[in-house]
């Protein structure tokens, strides 16, 4: 990753889901991030953003389906998806608002 990037280059958006947001209530949040980021990376920029303490952190990497519009045929987008859980104790009191 270029050393010039920002927390909120790494961490794309937060999924706002059913089943993401099922998972609040066990400290697990889940973002879109960029696709050159890692585990560790993910780590440092969830802690120094949202001042919380990650125990664990998953990373999947979401392929496009295959879409159609009439007789236009592509994909959506691929990216990579980060769970983040969270020490106990810890919340991410922007995220909690949405449940």
């Amino acid at each position: 990753m270029p050393n010039e990037t920002t927390p909120h280059d790494i961490l794309v958006r937060p999924l706002i889901t059913e089943k993401a947001l099922s998972n609040v209530k066990n400290a697990t949040y889940m973002f879109e991030v960029d696709v050159r980021s890692n585990k560790h990376i993910i780590r440092n920029t969830v802690e120094r953003l949202y001042n919380v303490q990650v125990s664990d952190v998953r990373i999947i990497n979401v392929k496009g389906k295959p879409k159609r519009y009439g007789r236009s045929e592509g994909y959506s987008r691929s990216f990579k998806k980060a769970i983040v859980q969270l020490k106990t104790g810890f919340k991410i009191q922007e995220l909690e608002g949405l449940i």
